[in-house]
């Protein structure tokens, strides 16, 4: 159904002129807002799924407000910055557009949800990294951001965060408790072969050893069941089509669309690296989907939508 709904999107929105309506502030503006109000109401009303507050019931949907906010904030910045990119030095420049990521960012964390709020973050930077961010800058903005992650380890991160992280550098740390998963996807596309096990044939899938394969590990899945060829297949149509929207962002005729195109790459790249990392037992196990790939029809209906836009921009380029 969310596979149909984002096809859906896609077609229609590709062929849509969306010039008049990015001309105007006021609706980018709308869209980042509302985002924001529903990743409000999540915080305070939303049920507890899977121990954190991230999805509200509406009309018998569940709705993952930040990964509209994702599309918001791509929008926002892509405004923001093909305006203001000569101004980027300009401390103001800076601190404003922090802010425009730390304030949802920050109920994200409190949900908590560390993953998605390391993408927001992960867009912010990007977008000040290609804007030409002075490398006095850049060093400093660095030595605040080490500094906040040891402040965040003293104080924010709960114990099964640290343990992630620690996993990453101690794979053989917690066998049975934290780092149980990383193992169990680890032993799946081990033990795959070039061709798989075959279609509902993976038994750390069938048997219930993986969990959450249909989301956080599905690659693994996938791989214990297709092959290695199919893993290696994945990533590279993935990485070519990051390319082709890259391309298509260096041929735009604005700024504006050049850096949505930027915008949408860098999200897809962040997800794409933190999920497989955390598969692969090479970074922390944050609960990122593989965009287009794990279940969660919320972010696939906004990415199909991103690439629509994308897409959009293709034709008119």
């Amino acid at each position: 159904m969310w596979v149909g709904c984002g096809l859906l999107f896609f077609v229609l929105f590709s062929f849509l002129d969306w010039r008049f309506f990015f001309a105007q502030r006021g609706f980018i503006w709308g869209f980042y807002i509302t985002a924001l109000v529903l990743l409000i109401a999540a915080y305070f009303y939303a049920p507890v799924i899977r121990a954190t507050r991230s999805w509200l019931e509406l009309g018998g949907f569940n709705l993952q407000p930040v990964e509209l906010l994702k599309v918001g904030l791509i929008l926002i910045y892509a405004t923001y910055f093909s305006r203001r990119h000569i101004e980027i030095a300009h401390w103001s420049t800076i601190v404003n557009s922090f802010l425009l990521f730390a304030i949802p960012a920050g109920l994200v964390v409190l949900q908590p949800d560390l993953g998605s709020a390391l993408v927001l973050a992960s867009v912010w930077f990007g977008f000040l990294l290609v804007s030409g961010l002075p490398w006095k800058r850049l060093f400093f903005l660095g030595t605040v951001a080490l500094l906040g992650m040891i402040l965040m380890w003293t104080f924010i991160l709960k114990e099964y965060h640290k343990e992630r992280i620690l996993n990453v550098f101690y794979p053989d740390r917690n066998p049975l408790t934290y780092n149980y998963n990383v193992n169990q996807s680890k032993t799946a596309i081990g033990s795959a072969g070039w061709l798989g096990k075959g279609y509902g044939q993976g038994s750390q899938v069938q048997a219930g050893f993986l969990p959450e394969a249909p989301s956080d590990f599905i690659y693994a899945a996938l791989v214990e069941e297709w092959g290695w060829f199919i893993g290696i297949l994945i990533l590279g149509a993935y990485w070519w089509m990051l390319t082709n929207i890259l391309r298509i962002g260096k041929r735009a005729h604005q700024n504006f669309e050049r850096f949505v195109c930027l915008g949408v790459t860098i999200m897809l790249l962040v997800q794409f690296f933190l999920n497989v990392g955390s598969v692969l037992g090479m970074s922390p196990v944050v609960g990122v989907p593989f965009p287009l790939l794990s279940y969660g029809g919320s972010s696939l209906v906004t990415i199909m939508f991103l690439l629509s836009l994308v897409h959009a921009i293709r034709i008119r380029s």
